[in-house]
């Protein structure tokens, strides 16, 4: 059943940082991915520098590299499993706090590094980190990580999820397209294609959030999304809000609280239905 509300295998997802003043009088002729320029591309998204909270769960091993592990308190296994995918700061300290939120839900939470280590504190080196990434040493990270989910004795989760912002966005809906066994997948303003032929791969529920204000994952690309999710007669909803790119990241300078407290209310709901 499609719901519709006022919602690859690409692995670039737009998600940046703002330009300083003395970049923003260059003049900029490499363009980027979403008809932006490089500095267009840059304004969509800025890190603020507040400490979030300290993570209380653990690093682990896992094929191709480490990820943040994080466990409801006092649970037993079977748990449902959600893999987190970072933005394209990479694996910080707030991506480990959304994955304690999750965990704070009753989910087995598991946060990959697709960055080999490497965290950005700025925008270039965001860009560089991102541009980096194989894509497909980035999905067979995010299967080992499904699959540990699946299969530690501590969780032996019988239902998966993966959710993703920016750049992880594209790569929860790149799960969805290329892990069968995955349950669902939640995508705020990832990367998108609106291929039916392509989208057909996806047995997941999709949740889809998106901001009418952003310029690269704009409406219109939303559009051709959804119409490529119908025709394709997989499972979505579509969630829009009168934000800007990033506006549910509380480490953003972007963060809208309003918008992105309702798209959380309905992140718990979707996950509830579709894991428990």
């Amino acid at each position: 059943m499609n719901l519709v509300n006022k919602i690859v295998p690409a692995l670039l997802v737009l998600c940046a940082g703002c330009s300083t003043e003395a970049e923003a009088g260059k003049p900029e002729k490499t363009p980027a991915t979403g008809g932006l320029s490089e500095a267009e591309f840059k304004k969509l998204h800025e890190l603020r520098r507040e400490t979030s909270p300290a993570p209380r769960g653990e690093m682990i091993e896992l094929p191709g590299g480490k990820a943040y592990l994080s466990l409801p308190s006092g649970a037993k296994a079977p748990l449902p499993g959600i893999v987190v995918i970072h933005e394209w700061w990479g694996l910080n300290q707030h991506i480990k706090h959304w994955t304690d939120r999750l965990a704070d839900e009753g989910y087995a939470a598991l946060a990959v590094d697709l960055y080999g280590g490497r965290v950005a504190d700025n925008r270039n080196d965001a860009m560089s980190y991102m541009r980096g990434v194989d894509p497909e040493a980035a999905l067979s990270t995010c299967e080992a990580a499904e699959a540990f989910l699946r299969e530690d004795a501590r969780i032996k989760a019988p239902k998966t999820a993966s959710i993703g912002w920016c750049f992880g966005g594209g790569q929860s809906l790149r799960m969805a397209l290329n892990v069968p066994t995955l349950d669902a997948a939640v995508i705020y303003y990832g990367h998108l294609v609106d291929d039916p032929e392509k989208l057909k791969a996806i047995r997941a529920s999709v949740l889809g959030i998106f901001g009418n204000q952003d310029r690269s994952i704009n409406p219109d690309a939303v559009n051709r999304f959804e119409k490529g999710l119908r025709a394709a007669g997989g499972r979505y909803r579509i969630l829009r809000y009168d934000a800007n790119h990033a506006f549910a990241n509380p480490s953003s300078a972007r963060y809208a609280q309003d918008s992105a407290t309702d798209a959380w209310k309905h992140v718990r709901e979707f996950l509830a239905t579709n894991l428990r």
